[in-house]
Formats: structure tokens, sequence, C-alpha cells
């Protein structure tokens, strides 16, 4: 198979155009339906890890899935300081099973979007027009809903350094929020209210605060990731 060329930053682009240039990039990887794991990705790794492991994606051109696309995203983004960067995560229901899913949040020049891969469509990437967080991901619940998944958790981590050799993990959890057990007015107060304190950078990773902060509500995925492939069971959500 053809190999697809890396997009490069010009600088007669717009940041949504550049966007664009990685998710189109992205989609000629094509979505790994093989049920085999290419890379492996640990969540705990330091960054400087996860940008050689999304370099060893450019080089061999595989099929990725959800847990991949962020880290490529991250990658490909890098040196870009006006593009914040911060993984969502989804917990949903159907069925009687659960399932998990993460994309790459974007914040840049005041609006929001997204970045990432699944078998659905309108799972992955969202244009870069969202005025606020909630709005962001209350279509990614509306979206889900269409494959008759509920919403029952969701993730959100703070941004991610520009720094590609920061020996920083990534915090994927920062806010956890139980949106079936909540009110959309209770979610947008919590999540804008994150997202004001995201932009002001008041925040720090949950691992410079007491274990307390680990709610047991914020526990579900540890097991998970001692076992074999993390990223299997993160992109397990969309079978339907």
């Amino acid at each position: 198979p053809s190999v697809p060329p890396v997009p490069n930053y010009k600088l007669s682009m717009s940041i949504p155009e550049w966007l664009q240039a990685i998710q189109t990039y992205m989609k000629m990887l094509q979505y790994n339906h093989t049920g085999t794991q290419f890379f492996e990705i640990r969540k705990t790794r330091p960054l400087s890890g996860l940008m050689e492991t999304a370099k060893e994606m450019t080089r061999e051109s595989l099929p990725i899935k959800c847990l991949e696309a962020v880290i490529l995203g991250i990658y490909l983004t890098n040196g870009q300081p006006s593009v914040e960067r911060f993984p969502i995560s989804f917990k949903t229901h159907f069925s009687g099973n659960y399932f998990h899913h993460v994309v790459l949040g974007i914040y840049c020049n005041g609006r929001y979007g997204s970045l990432g891969m699944s078998r659905r469509s309108d799972l992955m990437d969202k244009p870069l027009t969202y005025r606020t967080l909630s709005d962001l991901i209350f279509d990614f619940e509306d979206s889900y809903k269409k494959y008759l998944h509920s919403v029952k958790k969701v993730k959100i981590g703070l941004y991610v350094p520009h720094e590609p050799h920061s020996f920083q993990p990534i915090e994927w959890k920062q806010l956890v929020l139980s949106v079936s057990k909540m009110m959309r007015t209770e979610v947008r107060k919590e999540l804008e209210k994150f997202a004001r304190d995201m932009r002001m950078k008041i925040l720090k990773p949950s691992s410079a605060h007491s274990p307390m902060k680990e709610r047991s509500r914020g526990k579900s995925l540890s097991p998970r990731r001692r076992q074999g492939s993390p990223q299997r069971r993160a992109c397990r959500r969309d079978k339907s």
C-alpha cells in the first residue's frame, strides 16, 4: 500500500485548514479493524516516549485506533502554541455492555473542536467551531444517541505541553463527570468552570494532589491498564 505523506504546516494555512490536513492524514492511515494492536500506548509513559511512538506511526503507516490517533494528533500539532490539546474520554453503555472511546480536544482562538479516529464518522473529528467546551461534549453525546449509546461518564484531561521531550505524562482525567446522573445544566456548569480554569492554566495534574483526588468513580480504567491491551478496550464503544 502507498504511504501517505506526513502533512507539513505552511504559513499560508489557517489553523482550521492545518487541523483538517492532519485529520485527512489520519483517515488515510485508516481505522484499524484487524483486532490486532500495532502500537503499544501506555498512558503513564512520559510525553517524550509517546512522541517516539507517534514517529513510529508515521514511519510504519499502519491503521490506527482512537488512542493512537490522540497520540499522533498531539505529535502533529506540536509547535503550534496557539493550538491547545487535551484528551476527552467517554464511557458509554449499549446493549448491556460498556464501551470506551477517546478523542483529542482542541482549543484555539476561542473555539473548540477535536481530532480522532472512530468507526463512526461523527465520533471522531469535530470542526473548530464550538463556542464552549460543553457545546462540543453535548454534540458528541447527541452523536452517541444515534447509535443508541448512552454516555455514562466524560473525562477531561489537561492541556498537553508543546515540548515533545517533556518527561511529564499526559493528564488524562483531571475532571470526571458522571453525566448520566446529572442534569445538562449541571454538566454545562462543571465543564465551563473547568474550561475557564484550563484557559487560565491554574489547574495542576491530579497526581500532584492527594490520592483522595481520585474518587471511586475515576478508578474504572486502572484494572484495564494492568492488562495487555488498553487501546483495544479504549475503542470498543462503537461496535453497535
